[in-house]
């Protein structure tokens, strides 16, 4: 059985850093598309960035790009969301999603198995 588990979600200023990981297991893990999500309060869920497990492919939201970055380590079959210049506009809470196939894509749609969620809370 597919199990997700992100970590690292806090509270910091505005300009900080976070960085959130997310532990996968029960499944073939480079045969997927990792994504990490979030979800503020009144607000629909929306994608921030994803990453293909079986390569090097990278896709990132625009209001994210050039501070976020998603990483994967194999061997601990982890993905990590380096989040850097953190505005109060990211806060919410954050979950990681897989989907068994090669696309890329920031919708909802597709990803079969989710997290719990970790929050993220950025003050001005």
């Amino acid at each position: 059985q597919v199990q997700l588990v992100e970590s690292g979600g806090g509270s910091v200023q505005a300009g900080g850093s976070l960085r959130l990981s997310c532990v996968a297991s029960g499944y073939t893990y480079s045969s997927y598309v990792m994504g990490w999500f979030r979800q503020a309060p009144g607000k629909e869920r929306e994608g921030v960035a994803s990453i293909y497990l079986g390569g090097v492919g990278t896709y990132y939201a625009d209001s994210v790009k050039a501070r976020f970055t998603i990483s994967q380590d194999n061997r601990k079959k982890t993905v990590h969301l380096q989040m850097d210049s953190l505005k109060p506009e990211d806060t919410g809470m954050y979950y990681c999603a897989a989907r068994r196939d090669y696309i890329l894509t920031l919708k909802t749609e597709g990803f079969n198995y989710w997290g719990q969620g970790t929050q993220v809370t950025v003050s001005s």
